[in-house]
């Protein structure tokens, strides 16, 4: 963030190194004058006057020649020296500020050399023309304080601006970061609803076709049987819509904190899912080997949407009558399998393919567990997936070839 006179001089450039000029060039004239008493000064005025010009004049291009300004100053000053006169800060003024501009506009390295090139030439032209016989400190050590002066201020204000804008770049990039993990997070919460809505919608319109479907057939032949399917009919769709009332509500009133939350489905309910498909005549056996254990909600209901989906794609593309869900628990880890008996499958659905296996094995691996699914050398389909008992970090995807 720039200070007020900071952004004046970048607006009014030309101006400003105008009224420096003209400030350096009364400095200059002005440092002429000193000596120590008692000393015959020179009184070189013409040219002190045309060096303190071409010093000062050559200020006007600091900003895009620092390199030629500061052997331009340098050289007028060593003249002055020449001409016996002090070395004192003000007449070395326009070059304090040229080193000040190269420290500034360019690398250490080359401020170094100019600094050290210029305090040579000062130094070497001090001792050899020198007509007054100065004291030798005022001619090494007290251009050499002053010199360095603006040489370390210009490389601590560069320095600081390289520090800000380090700085800025890492609070942009930090907001960067933040942005796209809050898309990522959205990308990741759509997908979460999509699914969540694909399994509700799949599995109740394939329920209720299925249903549909048996009682028409029924209709003529067994009238007294067609009732109690519309009636499980009836019972599916009302499933439906509660369970899409409740999905999309997520999207609606999230901040709401009296809106009734119902708890999500689990393996509990298993056994209502699989007399719901006994309407669409398809026999389901449930099967648990090993001691049941307590899941987390998030895999209980990944278990649960995996099973439904698994008994809808039967439902929706296998000539089945029967299918086995298997529930194997193991010490750390929960193995599901979903088989039938099923002689052909629907096109569009073979291992890999359909939005129900891609849903399978995503939530799958949301909970670090993982997923195939295949025809059987025996004949119909399988699902099998392992979930861990706790979830951890996803696994990479297994492909199947």
């Amino acid at each position: 963030m720039s200070i007020p006179w900071q952004r004046y001089a970048d607006d009014h450039a030309r101006t400003v190194d105008t009224m420096t000029a003209a400030l350096l060039f009364a400095c200059f004239l002005f440092g002429s004058e000193i000596n120590f008493p008692r000393v015959r000064q020179p009184d070189p005025v013409g040219p002190t006057i045309a060096l303190a010009a071409v010093a000062c004049g050559a200020l006007f291009w600091q900003r895009t020649r620092p390199r030629t300004v500061v052997a331009v100053t340098a050289l007028c000053t060593a003249a002055a020296g020449a001409l016996g006169l002090l070395l004192t800060p003000l007449l070395m003024a326009p070059l304090m500020l040229a080193l000040y501009r190269l420290a500034l506009h360019t690398d250490r390295r080359t401020t170094r050399f100019a600094f050290l090139a210029a305090l040579a030439l000062l130094i070497t032209t001090a001792y050899a023309a020198d007509p007054v016989a100065h004291p030798w400190p005022l001619k090494t050590l007290g251009p050499a304080a002053w010199l360095l002066l603006p040489v370390a201020t210009g490389n601590a204000v560069r320095f600081r601006g390289a520090y800000v804008e380090a700085v800025q770049a890492r609070a942009e990039y930090a907001e960067r970061g933040r942005e796209e993990e809050a898309r990522h997070r959205v990308a990741e919460e759509r997908m979460r609803i999509a699914r969540e809505l694909h399994d509700v919608v799949a599995h109740h319109l394939a329920l209720a076709n299925a249903q549909a479907g048996t009682a028409a057939h029924l209709s003529r032949t067994h009238p007294e049987q067609v009732h109690r399917i519309l009636t499980d009919l009836a019972g599916t769709t009302s499933a439906a819509l509660r369970e899409m009332k409740a999905t999309v509500g997520l999207l609606r009133a999230t901040d709401d904190p009296d809106a009734p939350l119902a708890p999500s489905p689990g393996l509990g309910r298993l056994d209502e899912l699989t007399a719901s498909f006994e309407s669409a005549g398809l026999t389901v056996q449930v099967d648990t080997e090993g001691l049941p254990q307590p899941l987390s909600p998030g895999v209980d209901l990944t278990a649960y949407r995996i099973v439904q989906e698994a008994l809808t794609n039967v439902t929706k593309h296998a000539a089945a009558e029967a299918a086995w869900v298997r529930l194997r628990y193991a010490t750390d880890h929960l193995t599901i399998s979903v088989t039938d008996d099923g002689t052909s499958t629907g096109p569009g659905v073979a291992p890999g393919q359909g939005f129900g296996l891609i849903g399978m094995r995503e939530r799958a691996r949301s909970m670090g567990g993982a997923l195939k699914a295949g025809h059987r050398v025996e004949g119909g389909f399988e699902v099998t997936t392992r979930l861990p008992l706790y979830p951890i970090a996803p696994e990479p995807e297994e492909r199947n070839p």
